[in-house]
């Protein structure tokens, strides 16, 4: 099901694919892919691709403002009227456009169509550091593989806090089934015309 989903989305996107990443590259000069480091399936390291939605040196801006950077992790990595992002990547982020280049994740094999969000290194250390517990919820929740869309995506994504949002990814695997899979792939095209969560 996932070759098929991302075979599928790939062929029919292909062409809106090529105008964004042109959009891209003309507002702000630079490769309209981004990829980022991401912890996979049994924390296996993974190249997660998106479409570049903010400025080339947005990393360097982030780990550069320690103040910066906690407002961004309170918020799941997603904040309001974040200066680093550009015009088209504000569109691309709201109706969720970015992550269709991570449909590459999932015929490479490190990701599902549906599954928990993939963390960032950063937020897995952090969360490991400050929570007694939270070996046991990682380690649960990289028990699968990543997905594009889940509970969480669907269910409000920045809306909630990244404690609640572990909860969320830990009650999915415990209930891990065709019939939620298909719950949550019929309530992703909602969520992502709703733009509920998305900044």
């Amino acid at each position: 099901m996932d070759i098929l989903i991302a075979l599928s989305a790939l062929t029919l996107f292909f062409p809106f694919g090529l105008l964004f990443s042109l959009l891209i590259a003309l507002e702000d000069k630079g490769s309209p892919i981004y990829h980022q480091p991401r912890v996979g399936k049994g924390r296996k390291m993974f190249n997660l691709f998106k479409f570049r939605s903010m400025i080339k040196n947005a990393d360097e801006i982030l780990f550069s403002d320690l103040k910066f950077l906690e407002k961004l992790r309170s918020g799941n990595h997603k904040l309001k009227d974040d200066p680093r992002i550009t015009r088209i990547g504000s569109f691309i982020r709201k109706y969720s456009i970015d992550e269709f280049p991570q449909f590459i994740n999932v015929l490479k094999g490190e990701m599902s169509f549906v599954g928990p969000r993939p963390f960032r290194p950063d937020e897995v250390e952090r969360f490991e550091r400050e929570n007694k517990e939270a070996k046991v919820l990682i380690d649960k929740v990289l028990s699968v593989k990543p997905g594009i869309t889940g509970l969480w995506q669907t269910g409000g994504r920045s809306e909630v806090t990244f404690d609640q949002r572990i909860r969320i990814e830990v009650d999915y695997v415990k209930r891990c089934s065709f019939f939620l899979d298909m719950y949550i792939i019929l309530k992703t095209p909602f969520a992502v015309l709703k733009a509920r969560g998305a900044l």
